[in-house]
């Protein structure tokens, strides 16, 4: 089967999937960490890639950017190709005093000014939380790898360049980091009976200024890709 944004067969897709935003990214986890890895699908230059790791078969594929995105592609995943597990693995800004560029957010939950839970007709807004099976794993697994991770709130906002500065409330408010995807592949997961966690590493802090180097990016990119698939083999 297929559907207007997906072309790969069910069997195709693993039961458990890494969702990196850029297809380039998907690209470069597949070449750079699986074994057998085949392309299958590049619709709208989406990438998904499905190989072996460890010996445990794994897919990975793009989500794009923002809610809607992932929104479209995660619901395929769960709805269409049977996927039990959706691992976000994407970049964060970091809010949180404690967070500098480059650490690692295991999003617990995700609070959102989205209307995107407004489609499933609830009498208030559903909460957005983490599978805590894949939570906990991510979380051995880290310790496992003697990698420090931050466990706690995410942010996900419809808007990149925000001029409500709303930022600073939001650290009051106890949030770690703000992203694009969290909130809609949570929705999804829980509406699905589905499994998801978003692994984010953090790329810059917008109420510091702080930015990362190309350098910095790739070896904690790295450190996050690494720790997903070490949960995926728990799973």
């Amino acid at each position: 089967m297929s559907t207007p944004h997906n072309r790969a067969e069910k069997n195709d897709i693993a039961k458990t999937v890494l969702m990196p935003g850029d297809p380039l990214r998907a690209k470069f986890i597949a070449e750079s960490f699986l074994e057998e890895a085949r392309l299958v699908n590049d619709v709208r230059g989406m990438f998904a890639y499905t190989g072996k790791y460890k010996g445990s078969t794994v897919s990975v594929m793009a989500s794009g950017m923002g809610m809607p995105s992932i929104g479209i592609y995660s619901y395929e995943l769960f709805n269409f190709y049977d996927v039990e597990n959706i691992i976000r693995v994407g970049t964060a800004g970091g809010i949180s005093e404690e967070l500098q560029v480059g650490d690692v957010v295991l999003g617990i939950a995700s609070c959102t000014p989205s209307s995107y839970s407004d489609q499933f007709g609830m009498p208030c807004q559903p909460p957005a939380a983490a599978s805590y099976s894949l939570l906990k794993a991510a979380d051995e697994a880290a310790a496992e790898m003697g990698k420090k991770v931050h466990i706690g709130t995410l942010l996900c906002t419809d808007t990149f360049y925000d001029e409500s500065g709303s930022l600073g409330k939001w650290r009051n408010f106890g949030v770690l980091a703000t992203e694009m995807e969290s909130a809609a592949l949570y929705y999804n997961a829980a509406r699905a009976g589905k499994k998801a966690l978003c692994i984010c590493t953090v790329s810059d802090c917008p109420l510091t200024g702080e930015s990362s180097s190309p350098e910095e990016r790739e070896k904690s990119f790295t450190d996050m890709i690494k720790l997903a698939l070490e949960t995926s083999l728990a799973i």
